[in-house]
């Protein structure tokens, strides 16, 4: 990409066309950076530890149980980029979650990257702090 830098931003336009797929790529990205930066603060851990605390929030399985609380918190936009995420045909499946926790997860991970590269970083933190 030209002219690229960090914490590049796109227009709602652009971050729609994407795949929903795609934006679940930087999503879960985005979630896994979310709680381990919020570990690292809050506590004093070990790595050890912190990967485990981080990997049992970051599962399928964990987010679609996160997700149970933001639902009624998404906007129609929100859902609708969710539920992208959700019916998106997938090319990997998950080892340690059921299809729909999986697929539950995508869409999860596709909101929040629509969030993140349309620049709505309040919006994640205002979600994420639901539960964390």
């Amino acid at each position: 990409m030209e002219n690229f830098t960090f914490f590049t931003t796109v227009s709602v336009e652009y971050a729609r066309s994407l795949s929903p797929v795609t934006l679940a790529f930087v999503g879960d990205a985005v979630y896994s950076l979310y709680v381990r930066e919020k570990l690292v603060l809050s506590t004093d851990y070990k790595t050890g530890t912190l990967q485990k605390l981080t990997s049992s929030s970051v599962s399928a399985h964990g987010q679609s149980g996160l997700l149970e609380k933001l639902l009624p918190l998404f906007t129609e936009e929100e859902t609708e980029i969710y539920k992208r995420g959700r019916n998106a045909k997938k090319a990997t499946k998950s080892k340690n979650a059921s299809v729909a926790e999986y697929n539950r997860s995508t869409g999860f991970e596709a909101v929040l990257g629509y969030l993140y590269l349309t620049g709505q970083y309040g919006r994640i933190d205002y979600l994420l702090d639901v539960k964390l």
